[in-house]
């Protein structure tokens, strides 16, 4: 699949926030316009069966550095801290030379706000504190999301997330810039930059401009509409977002969806302008493109909105890696997750330099493995809502998932897509019902996860009470870093710092 590479390759990790992969054109999608996501797509490696490891933002996020599963790093939550003690991606390429920067969002949690990152661009655009600690006996989650995601989706001029994802954007290319010029750089030293976009997250709007890329009319219902009689857990994410008593109109949803459209082409035309960027500075050539998520979006689907829940739309993600000369553009069918970045990274570095051995025991494997890759992904879900640990594993074309406090669910997608027969009590199943079940037992141990969950919920909801404190992340003025220097002559600073490259 891949040949060795001369040197180093530098590597851009693009991460944007809850996005489904079926609402991408490469993955089927006949509505949105992703121009530019497209075009990378088509140079790139694309997984079709990529998942997260836990369809929430904190800990699907802690996992995928990590290169473990959100569980073994105490990730239980948006307002679980992650341990400064947990060697991270950033940290092993540190270790193998590369310069490592990290821009916009990535929801860590507690004093440690870099992980491994020699700089961070920009702040955070979630709490750093226990804030957004999970709370298995709430009902409605305090800080969960509402009706207002229906009665106010659609067109607007400016929201909060325009603002961040514009400066991200804007520190993110200054960035690229600065690598070209090796500001910052030892001479012949690699880079990694991690660009974490907050679209198409809720809520539901998106600027006049792109809602006016869609005609409102053509805007795609959801493929499944709400259950007559839904599974347990569906039930309690209803009453988690205040939507139990609340049920969109096909007017609302319709605007809803709308405003999320618009919100991924938003996206895109980001992706395009960082990429466009990245190939004036000279670098393209030289650089790996990883796009990816978090997790995915339900949308509507089932009645379900947001994400934590294991059905397809929530859990399953773009995932896509562009390396020009080395990597051969395809499709990989077999299943794949967010904890394989890590060793994928350590791959790429790994080919032309020396890579530390991972120091804990790491659940993914490299997206580029030539060898024979285990087609199978484990997922997690430990957050408010759950009240015990639910638990998924996916073999091939068959997903189970098991709960402490629900009924289990075996769905076959090749025969079933939309999970609408759960097969976990037809008799003809039951050897694979038994066989999953041991396997995601052997996997967790059930009873002491759940003892651990509980005790940190109940620590952080203790410390909560209190003032938080001061975690959030200040970045350093990049402007400061673009001006004469003190006692440099004015002709020598500007003609030294002219950089020169292929156009756009």
């Amino acid at each position: 699949m891949t040949s060795a590479h001369a040197a180093p390759a530098n590597i851009l990790l693009i991460q944007v926030d809850q996005l489904a992969a079926s609402f991408l054109p490469t993955y089927g999608n006949t509505v949105a316009k992703t121009p530019n996501i497209d075009a990378l797509a088509d140079r790139s490696l694309v997984f079709d069966a990529a998942y997260t490891n836990f369809a929430l933002c904190a800990p699907s996020r802690f996992s995928m550095m990590s290169g473990r599963l959100a569980s073994e790093v105490g990730a239980f939550d948006n307002g679980a801290e992650f341990p400064s003690a947990i060697p991270t991606f950033a940290h092993y390429l540190k270790a193998a030379g590369y310069h490592t920067c990290l821009a916009g969002k990535m929801h860590f949690v507690g004093a440690d706000q870099l992980h491994g990152f020699d700089e961070r661009l920009t702040t955070d655009i979630y709490p750093s504190s226990f804030a957004w600690t999970g709370d298995w006996n709430e009902v409605t989650e305090q800080h969960s999301n509402d009706a207002r995601s229906f009665t106010l989706a659609g067109p607007c001029a400016r929201n909060v997330q325009m603002d961040y994802d514009d400066e991200v954007l804007h520190r993110s290319t200054r960035k690229l810039y600065d690598l070209a010029r090796r500001v910052g750089l030892d001479a012949g030293q690699p880079w990694h930059l991690t660009v974490s976009f907050t679209h198409p997250h809720d809520p539901y709007q998106c600027s006049h401009e792109d809602w006016d890329r869609y005609d409102h009319d053509e805007i795609d219902t959801p493929r499944v509409g709400p259950i007559v009689d839904p599974d347990p857990y569906s039930v309690r994410l209803l009453q988690q977002y205040g939507l139990a008593n609340f049920a969109p109109t096909d007017a609302q949803v319709r605007t809803a969806r709308h405003g999320y459209y618009g919100s991924v082409s938003y996206v895109d035309r980001l992706v395009g302008e960082l990429l466009a960027t990245l190939k004036r500075t000279g670098m393209a050539d030289d650089t790996v493109i990883v796009f990816t998520t978090d997790h995915g979006d339900m949308l509507g689907e089932r009645g379900l909105w947001y994400k934590r829940s294991f059905f397809e739309d929530s859990t399953r993600v773009p995932l896509m890696v562009c390396w020009p000369g080395e990597v051969e553009p395809g499709r990989v069918a077999a299943n794949t997750s967010l904890v394989d970045l890590l060793p994928t990274f350590l791959d790429i570095a790994g080919r032309a330099t020396s890579v530390p051995e991972p120091v804990d025991v790491i659940d993914g494997t490299s997206l580029l493995a030539d060898e024979d890759r285990p087609d199978m992904v484990f997922g997690e879900n430990l957050s408010e809502g759950a009240t015990a640990p639910i638990v998924m594993a996916k073999r091939g074309a068959i997903k189970y998932v098991w709960s402490g406090c629900d009924p289990s669910q075996l769905f076959d997608l090749a025969a079933d897509p939309d999970e609408l027969t759960n097969l976990a009590d037809d008799p003809a199943h039951a050897s694979t019902v038994a066989e999953m079940d041991a396997l995601l037992h052997g996997r967790w141990d059930v009873e002491n996860l759940t003892n651990q969950v509980l005790e940190s919920q109940r620590r952080r909801a203790f410390l909560r009470t209190l003032d938080p404190p001061a975690w959030r992340h200040v970045p350093a003025d990049q402007a400061t870093g673009h001006v004469l220097p003190e006692g440099v002559r004015y002709n020598d600073w500007v003609y030294a710092n002219i950089l020169d490259g292929p156009e756009a």
